[in-house]
């Protein structure tokens, strides 16, 4: 009986210790595979095809006309708040912006939590996550804007750049 007593908390302890342990692995870094370009292609080319059908316009890499573009394909209803996939797309279109933008490329991050494509700023441990920036957000009622979610992580990255002489 006591060595029950006493087995039970030195077990939970040592559970904890190798929870906490697990959760402060670093994140694993990679290239995006072949199997990920080839997803965020197909994600790019549906939400094109669903611009050009109910706009007759699609995505030009200018930020301005692209966001506007993303805006009105929630504004109108032709992308609702329960199309993950749709919602995650628009996400890779704002993150290829940011990316242009900011000196940032695709990556895969893999931590405890799972497997994500981020933006990575240059070689550093700074990360944005697009995929998940609209989608996260609309499927929690919250509405707010394209353009202030692409200014949200504009900023948070911006600040990090080398101040150039002619920028």
């Amino acid at each position: 009986m006591t060595l029950a007593r006493f087995a039970l908390p030195v077990l939970l302890a040592g559970l904890l210790a190798c929870a906490a342990t697990l959760a402060q692995e670093p994140p694993r870094i990679e290239e995006l595979s072949f199997l990920d370009r080839q997803f965020m292609t197909q994600q790019r080319q549906n939400l094109e095809d669903l611009a050009r059908r109910h706009f007759g316009q699609g995505f030009s890499g200018e930020r301005e006309q692209d966001l506007t573009l993303l805006q009105r394909l929630l504004d109108d209803g032709v992308v609702g708040s329960q199309d993950t996939a749709q919602l995650q797309a628009m996400g890779l279109v704002m993150g290829d912006l940011l990316a242009d933008e900011l000196d940032m490329h695709w990556v895969v991050y893999e931590d405890n939590l799972g497997r994500s494509r981020a933006l990575r700023y240059r070689d550093s441990d700074n990360y944005l996550f697009p995929m998940t920036m609209v989608s996260r957000r609309r499927e929690a009622g919250n509405t707010l804007p394209v353009t202030e979610i692409y200014q949200k992580a504009y900023d948070i990255i911006d600040p990090l750049r080398e101040e150039l002489p002619f920028r």
